[in-house]
This record gives structure tokens, sequence and C-alpha cells, in this order.
């Protein structure tokens, strides 16, 4: 829901820094591993009981997730790179209530997993749309020029990563804000749902 405000701030200063890293060699698959690694290590850290110091690499990691973009741009797209992002993407997003979990499995064990499940849904409804727009040659650069046809939702990138704040600030919170956020999802994918239905039958139509 957010995503395309937040695009408009964050593009310009990212597009100069991609444009100066590209200039120095740097790669976009380079920039999006490194964001992965970040991120996990994040995770780790939370694992460990320690969530509020992953605050640092969990940001960190979701700067990289906008400058491997900003990179490729000023050098070379390709759409390896654009799957490997998106799959790193659903990799960090699936370890951080992981790394909850691990923290305190007693707490946590049943949220984190209705959390992981509304993120199967919500995941799986974002790329079967993407698939379909792909076969369509619908477009959209709300989100930013993107590999993947991005769909927006009630819930999207920024939202994620504003929880993922809020858990590690609260994490004594985890099974509460879970529950909440895990619900936002089913809803969000629910409501895309409802709109595929009625864009791509449309389309099926003319």
């Amino acid at each position: 829901m957010l995503d395309s405000t937040v695009r408009k701030l964050i593009d310009p200063p990212l597009n100069a820094l991609g444009r100066n890293l590209a200039a120095r060699g740097v790669t976009a698959d380079g920039v999006t591993l490194a964001g992965l690694a970040i991120g996990l290590f994040a995770g780790v850290l939370i694992a460990v009981g320690w969530p509020f110091l992953a605050l640092f690499p969990l940001l960190a990691s979701r700067i990289a997730d906008g400058l491997d973009g900003a990179v490729a741009r000023a050098s070379r797209t390709t759409d390896f790179g654009g799957y490997l992002d998106i799959a790193s993407d659903f990799l960090f997003y699936g370890a951080i209530p992981f790394a909850f979990v691990l923290m305190d499995p007693a707490q946590n064990g049943v949220a984190g997993a209705f959390l992981l499940l509304s993120f199967y849904f919500n995941g799986t409804s974002f790329l079967g749309y993407a698939i379909l727009a792909e076969k369509r040659d619908m477009q959209t650069s709300a989100q930013g020029i993107k590999s993947l046809y991005f769909s927006n939702g009630l819930l999207e990138g920024t939202e994620t990563i504003v929880f993922f704040v809020l858990l590690c600030i609260f994490p004594a919170s985890f099974a509460m804000l879970a529950w909440i956020f895990g619900a936002l999802c089913f809803a969000t994918a629910t409501l895309r749902l409802i709109a595929a239905r009625r864009v791509f039958t449309m389309k099926e139509d003319q």
C-alpha cells in the first residue's frame, strides 16, 4: 500500500548510488546476494536472543534489496537477476519469523506458524498474479521498474519491513503482532484473488 509512495522518496538516492557502484564494477547479483547474507545474519541474531541488534543488519539488507535494482539499471538488467532477487526476498521474509520461533518456540511457535502460512498464501497469490500478468503483457512501474509485475495490495514490502522492525523492538509482543499481521496477509491475498478474477476474466472476454 505504501510502496509506490516510498519508491518516489528512495529511488533518486538509490539510483545515484547504483550508478556509482556500477561504475566501480559492482554487479547487481552481487548486491542481491550480499543483502541476503546480511538479512540472514539478522535472523541469526534474533534466533540467539538479540533482536534489537538485528535491526541494523535487517535494515541494511533492505537497503541492498533496493540497491541491486539501481545497479542493474545502471549496468545491465537480466531475467536471472530479477529471479534471484525475488527468491532472495522470499527467503529473507521467511527467515525472520522463523528466527523468532527459534528464539522462543514455546511462546512464538503457533503464531509464527500462522504467520508463515499467511506469507505462503500471500506470496503465491502475488507470484501467480505476476505470471498471468506477464502472459498478457501487462506492465506497471508503480513500485519501480521490476522484472516481475508487482500487483499492489493492502500489505507490501514497506509494511512488512515496518512489521519486522516492530518485532525487533518489541520481541515480547511477537505472538500478538504475528496474529494481526498474518490476518492482514490473508486479507491482502484474498483481495488480490478477487482482483485477479475481475482483471483476468475481463481480459479473456475481450
